[in-house]
């Protein structure tokens, strides 16, 4: 009889692929706000697999290559004088969601959804460019980082100039089933400072905040 509940839970667990577009920022005020005019488009892509616990709800682990950061303009960029810096961390994020899902219909269900991550930075880039009297020059190099961990607060590679390699912070989401596929939207909230030698508790300024509009597909038949 275990062993019968057991297969027949296994047969419901669903694996998929999910990506798609990025609105990242930073914070820049002690509330944890951010600055509309800065965000910056960036991307992700990657796997979830959607494990039920009841009809109602699931555990949706899963693992994203996934691009965030902000930008700095000032000018316009075809006058005399423009400057523009863009900061492009790319993380391996770890998301944990438990997700609520409501019928609408046949194969069609509403959910809702909010749970931890964790990033590993693994790449990234810094782009500037200007234009001064009209002469125009450009540039980028690659992110650094302090190769910081969760247990580890001796590192001596720290410095302003670094992002720390580990980030955490929390999800929410929503979205749409149809089907094998869905649609979705969330909004990712950093807890962490991003910046290596920014462990200060005084504000919460320098944390990730993102955006993300997901198109997904999931492999087998939701219950």
């Amino acid at each position: 009889m275990a062993i019968g509940i057991s297969v027949a839970a296994m047969a419901q667990v669903r694996v998929g692929v999910k990506g798609g577009w990025n609105v990242a920022n930073v914070s820049d005020a002690n509330s944890g706000s951010v600055d509309k005019s800065r965000s910056l488009n960036s991307f992700h892509i990657g796997a979830i697999a959607d494990l039920p616990l009841s009809p109602v709800l699931s555990l949706q682990p899963g693992v994203f290559y996934t691009g965030k950061g902000t930008k700095l303009e000032r000018g316009e960029s075809d006058g005399l004088n423009y400057f523009k810096t863009t900061t492009g961390p790319r993380y391996i994020e770890v998301p944990v969601n438990f997700v609520g899902k409501i019928p609408v219909g046949q194969d069609t269900r509403v959910f809702l959804g909010a749970g931890p991550y964790a990033a590993f930075g693994v790449g990234g880039k810094n782009k500037w460019e200007t234009t001064v009297a009209g002469i125009k020059t450009s540039g980028e190099s690659n992110i650094k980082w302090d190769d910081d961990t969760p247990f580890n607060d001796g590192d001596p590679n720290k410095g302003y100039d670094k992002f720390k390699r580990f980030d955490y912070g929390g999800n929410l989401l929503a979205g749409i089933e149809f089907g094998n596929f869905l649609l979705s939207a969330q909004y990712g909230l950093g807890f962490g400072k991003i910046l290596s030698g920014t462990d200060n508790s005084s504000d919460d300024k320098g944390k990730n905040r993102v955006w993300s509009f997901s198109v997904g597909y999931m492999l087998g038949r939701s219950k």
